[in-house]
């Protein structure tokens, strides 16, 4: 999470809301680890990366939307390693993913 406080700071700072996407389960292979998180303001910026890309435009928009219902998900990707190489990627695998808006301290 230390990679993308300084975008958290700076978006809280402009009183943007901020979800929080962070890697649970890993199974197979994966781009990123268990804790890899990607950070999401309100404001559409993000910071950080749950899977280098492969997924990323996915849990962003998944992010908009707990931000605008407050209400956490998990989430669920995955591809086969014979389904990646197909398509041209290095790993198949599963990962799953906790998004939690990060209310401001009351």
């Amino acid at each position: 999470m230390n990679e993308t406080l300084p975008e958290i700071a700076l978006w809280r700072g402009r009183g943007e809301r901020v979800a929080l996407a962070t890697v649970v389960k890993v199974e197979g292979s994966a781009p990123r680890p268990v804790g890899a998180k990607m950070a999401v303001s309100s404001g559409g910026e993000l910071a950080g990366s749950v899977s280098g890309g492969c997924v990323e435009s996915a849990v962003f928009e998944e992010a908009q939307d707990v931000l605008a219902s407050g209400t956490p998900k998990l989430l669920r990707y995955g591809i086969t390693d014979e389904m990646a190489w197909d398509v041209g990627l290095a790993c198949g695998g599963t990962i799953e993913v906790f998004v939690e808006p990060l209310d401001a301290p009351r």
